[in-house]
């Protein structure tokens, strides 16, 4: 049975003149389409603070891709977008039920505590790093009604932290159950892209129409620079979250760079076909490593292969210039594809591991 850790253990990634294809989705440069949107908002000036026209154009696009009238606030990374999110879901005597590696417990340093002032991570298990509802039925029972944190909001991530999907059924069963128990759905979506291509559905087949209350929609990892999108489809839970954005450090005052990001990801499908790319490249490289002997421990449903390596092999590797992550012990390492990645990528590496 594989066992998850409860921090990533981090490879010593000196990344200046090394290879670091595989280390993370977010290594990659910003695509084409995005540096050619930036480049056109940058003609002329602009009203400031997401008051132009590109942030418009951005909002109706995002209502167009969701089918559905919802409110859009454009941020300029995830922990900030999951964060903020979860501060206007909760009030500080409120918890969040999340999975025990979900990103907002292992890696953002207690932004959505410090955020929501004081609200606390509930944490359960799950086969693939999604949620276990007996789990969470069973957290929430130990919960001594005044005397604890009252539960507030579940939190799901899609794609997983270990590349697994939810199905639409699983989201609906999760909203269901959040449901009867008068609690919020956040889906933290920093690769929801690539959740989408692999499911080959639409964007609101696993949102807002099986009962997802906001989206943290991930467009970093994806193309982008550094822009996020934040999507209340409960629209009543977003009153005066412009302000929130504002005490967060995240209002820009030249908004427009952050919405153009989003104009080259949304125009003529960009976002989906970088994201079918990425989970392409990421069944190559797993291929290629099935042929080697290489042991793939987890599916690989996105962009992420996750591969058994001895210590020695890696520190070989290392010592060739290749940086990756160890994400669960004792030895089971993540390589991420990304919408840059290469044939010649895959080739090298795999060359690489097996010299």
């Amino acid at each position: 049975m594989l066992l998850a850790r409860n921090s990533i253990s981090k490879i010593d990634m000196q990344f200046s003149g090394g290879h670091h294809q595989f280390a993370s989705d977010n290594t990659a440069g910003i695509c084409p389409e995005v540096l050619a949107a930036v480049e056109e908002a940058n003609h002329g000036a602009a009203e400031p603070y997401g008051a132009d026209e590109v942030t418009a154009r951005v909002r109706q696009l995002v209502r167009d891709l969701f089918e559905t009238d919802c409110d859009i606030y454009l941020v300029s990374n995830g922990t900030a977008a999951n964060a903020l999110a979860l501060a206007q879901l909760c009030q500080p005597f409120h918890s969040v039920v999340c999975h025990q590696n979900a990103h907002i417990q292992t890696d953002e340093c207690g932004a959505p505590e410090f955020f929501t002032r004081g609200s606390k991570l509930l944490l359960v298990g799950g086969a693939g790093a999604k949620i276990d509802i007996d789990q969470v039925e069973a957290v929430i029972a130990r919960q001594p009604e005044v005397h604890a944190h009252k539960p507030r909001v579940v939190s799901i991530t899609q794609a997983t932290e270990f590349g697994t999907i939810y199905s639409s059924d699983e989201i609906h069963a999760v909203a269901q159950f959040a449901r009867r128990r008068q609690m919020f759905l956040h889906m933290d979506g920093a690769r929801f892209a690539n959740a989408i291509a692999a499911l080959d559905c639409s964007p609101k087949e696993i949102t807002w129409n099986l009962g997802v209350d906001v989206l943290c929609f991930g467009g970093t990892k994806n193309g982008a620079a550094g822009a996020e999108l934040v999507i209340f489809f409960n629209k009543e839970r977003s009153r005066e979250f412009d302000y929130r954005v504002k005490q967060g450090g995240q209002l820009a005052s030249k908004g427009r760079f952050l919405a153009a990001q989003w104009l080259g990801l949304l125009t003529d499908g960009v976002c989906l076909k970088n994201a079918q790319r990425a989970n392409e490249m990421a069944r190559k490289l797993a291929d290629r490593l099935r042929a080697a002997t290489i042991d793939i421990v987890l599916p690989v449903a996105v962009n992420a292969v996750f591969v058994r390596l001895s210590e020695e092999r890696v520190r070989v590797l290392n010592s060739r210039g290749w940086y990756f992550y160890k994400f669960i012990e004792p030895d089971v390492y993540r390589l991420m594809c990304s919408w840059a990645t290469t044939d010649r990528d895959i080739d090298r590496f795999v060359g690489e591991l097996l010299r």
